[in-house]
């Protein structure tokens, strides 16, 4: 069975970082796109970040630029979420998924975690 599972969620308070992982099972992810989403409460699933199977093409949303910082260990079947100077705003539950095809990510991804939550709080 093909899984995506994150990991790395807590409460921290606003300026503190967190590292989100996602590891895969039943599959390997180094033939996937792999990309960041996260939705709060009342709010569009946003899409963050995405890295290339090969990790030399991410792309991240302005929101989170120069903020979060994605990365893979394809060795380690795993792909990571780096997420420096929190703000409350970033509070929410956080996604990763993948694809094949097409080699960028979307809102339609083949795969998706169940999520983990972030809260950003004082």
């Amino acid at each position: 069975q093909l899984r995506l599972v994150e990991s790395g969620g807590d409460l921290v308070q606003p300026g503190g970082s967190l590292r989100l992982s996602c590891a895969a099972s039943g599959f390997t992810l180094d033939n996937y796109v792999i990309g960041w989403f996260r939705q709060a409460p009342g709010k569009e699933r946003e899409g963050l970040a995405c890295i290339s199977r090969s990790g030399g093409g991410i792309v991240y949303a302005n929101s989170v630029k120069g903020r979060f910082t994605i990365s893979r260990d394809n060795a380690k079947n795993t792909v990571y979420l780096q997420m420096n100077s929190l703000k409350p705003e970033d509070t929410a539950v956080y996604y990763c998924a993948a694809r094949t095809r097409p080699t960028w990510c979307s809102q339609d991804m083949e795969y998706w975690g169940k999520g983990t939550l972030v809260t950003v709080s004082a």
